[in-house]
């Protein structure tokens, strides 16, 4: 990375030289990406724990609250909470991880800094797919800006939702085949 003026630190160039034009495309996609990474970070100004923590501690959390509840609320809360632990298994899907091992390890790891006050450091705790294991994310360095976190859950609650409050069932008919000149014309009687 160069800058061509010390005085102007606002914008500065990027030169991307490679053997083609398909690896410095790539290139340009790859820094791009990465940049939008830091501005949304940059805009949000604050960030959160990534690997599936904060969909873990959610969900553990909601599952607690809805305990306390004794109306058919309850069961929506629960199934909601259910629901946000889909980001932490596909996660580990996604990682050749087996998921039935390390996403109860983490939701654990969330009850326990839940509960009990000397284990509130848990709270930071996700998933390490790289060594398939639940540790510390905060020391890791592995972050998501706050924002977008609070946008995915709030987009994806409003789709719920929306589906939700559907009533009625939507039928699809299928689809009629085109008839044949000489099937139209035979139907019509002209043969």
């Amino acid at each position: 990375m160069k800058q061509f003026d010390p005085s102007a630190r606002s914008a500065a160039s990027i030169i991307l030289r490679g053997p083609n034009d398909f690896y410095c495309d790539e290139m340009e996609r790859s820094i791009h990406d990465a940049l939008c990474v830091v501005r949304r970070v940059l805009e949000s100004s604050s960030v959160v724990c990534g690997g599936g923590s904060v969909e873990a501690a959610l969900s553990v959390y909601l599952e607690n609250f809805a305990t306390t509840l004794s109306s058919r609320e309850q069961l929506a809360i629960a199934a909601f909470a259910q629901s946000l632990l889909v980001i932490p298994n596909t996660l580990t899907v996604n990682a050749a991880r087996d998921a039935t091992e390390l996403v109860p390890k983490l939701r654990a790891f969330h009850h326990s800094s839940q509960v009990k006050a000397e284990h509130k450091k848990l709270k930071y705790f996700g998933l390490d797919l790289m060594e398939g294991t639940v540790r510390d994310n905060r020391e890791a360095g592995v972050f998501e800006p706050g924002m977008s976190k609070i946008k995915q859950l709030k987009f994806a609650t409003e789709a719920a939702i929306t589906i939700l409050r559907i009533d009625d069932m939507i039928r699809l008919e299928p689809e009629q085949k085109e008839e044949s000149h000489y099937q139209n014309a035979r139907r019509q009687g002209m043969l």
